[in-house]
């Protein structure tokens, strides 16, 4: 019998936690993002900056989420679920940048360089910002798919995760990060659900 791997044995509550992480962050921001009509005054405002920088670190536990949720279905997602899951980690990787540069550097220019809220963006810029997005919509979407070809996951939680990867690509501006979020949730609980029912004793047949 091969051995569980560490990764493998918590996915199910590295996955939850993960999804309410990420969905409750956003949530919270696009309430503090609702209450601001001039950018400048939401930069500055304090409690957004740490909602900002909360919801930047929501990446790297996106990463993890990712990993131990392909080592839960890795051999019936094959090849395709290998490519999906390379693609989710580049898309998460690029837009976890995207979301750090958001929450540390552009409270610093609005400070020290104020007109850079209003230049006009060069294409550089452009293709930088949109490629982001578009990474990370497509590697979810990919994860989802793959998902739902190899069939360990319930069917519904595996078409939540290809809404969310679509959802994502406006996934920079709250509350759309919530639909992965939840679809993410709803897989941990699921986890923690079908493995606790795997190690609970089975009862002894009546006689």
């Amino acid at each position: 019998m091969i051995s569980e791997s560490p990764l493998s044995r918590h996915a199910g509550p590295i996955v939850l936690a993960v999804g309410a992480y990420l969905a409750v962050a956003h949530l919270v921001l696009f309430v503090v993002f609702m209450s601001h009509s001039d950018p400048a005054a939401m930069l500055a405002d304090p409690i957004f900056r740490v909602l900002n920088l909360a919801y930047a670190a929501a990446f790297s536990g996106l990463a993890i989420a990712a990993c131990a949720a392909y080592d839960k279905q890795a051999r019936a997602a094959g090849m395709f679920g290998l490519v999906a899951f390379c693609a989710a980690m580049i898309g998460t990787v690029n837009l976890g940048a995207n979301m750090w540069f958001e929450g540390f550097a552009s409270p610093w220019l609005a400070e020290v360089v104020p007109q850079v809220l209003t230049a006009e963006k060069t294409t550089i810029w452009q293709v930088g910002y949109l490629s982001s997005y578009i990474l990370f919509s497509i590697g979810w979407l990919l994860f989802g798919l793959a998902s739902l070809r190899a069939g360990v996951f319930p069917r519904l939680i595996s078409l939540a995760i290809v809404a969310g990867g679509i959802i994502g690509f406006l996934a920079a501006k709250p509350p759309y990060g919530v639909a992965l979020g939840l679809a993410l949730l709803s897989l941990g609980i699921w986890m923690v659900r079908t493995r606790s029912a795997a190690e609970s004793p089975t009862r002894p047949m009546p006689v």
